[in-house]
């Protein structure tokens, strides 16, 4: 069978909904730092200098061709104003 949208992609992969989770939280995170960049007024390149992450690293990042590397993560968040944080989700009824 030949794939020819998204949808039927996404459901050719058979995720659990622990791994579908994880996708959406992975697109939150990804957007969230494509806004900060944006908002910010800069460049992959210029965001690449001042972080010390080859711009790359960040296109990849931006792309989703790649999960982002937690250490990674924080290195491009800080000079954006920005860091991660742990926090305790709301109780999920199962």
């Amino acid at each position: 069978m030949m794939v020819t949208n998204w949808k039927d992609f996404k459901e050719s992969l058979n995720l659990t909904p622990e791994e579908e989770e994880l996708v959406r939280l992975e697109e939150s995170l990804i957007a969230a730092v494509v806004e900060a960049r944006e908002q910010s007024g800069l460049t992959q390149k210029q965001l690449s200098e001042l972080c010390g992450v080859k711009q790359p690293v960040i296109a990849r990042l931006e792309s989703a061709a790649h999960s982002p590397q937690i250490n990674s993560m924080i290195k491009i968040l800080k000079p954006l104003g920005y860091t991660l944080a742990v926090v305790k989700e709301k109780a999920v009824l199962r």
